[in-house]
């Protein structure tokens, strides 16, 4: 049980440091204005709306909130490397 707790809390850190990485990277891209922005801050939306739909029908069909975690981090990575292009 601990052990699973621990590896729960390490994805969880991480989790947080990433999504502080895209914040960033979403904030300077909204700044900036223009098309792009429009873009994204519409893209947040729908992306938020998902992973939330996601993340509850995973709970409902009893995956751990470690599997969970690790697909929001999946997404976000994403998201850092379509962020690092622009």
């Amino acid at each position: 049980m601990f052990n699973q707790w621990m590896k729960l809390s390490s994805e969880l850190i991480l989790a947080q440091f990433e999504a502080q990485q895209v914040i960033a990277m979403r904030l300077a891209t909204l700044a900036r204005g223009g098309p792009a922005a429009e873009i994204e801050s519409k893209r947040m939306v729908v992306e938020k709306l998902t992973a939330n739909l996601e993340a509850a029908t995973s709970l409902a069909t009893g995956k751990s909130p470690r599997a969970i975690v690790r697909r929001y981090r999946t997404i976000m990575r994403s998201n850092k490397r379509r962020l690092n292009r622009t």
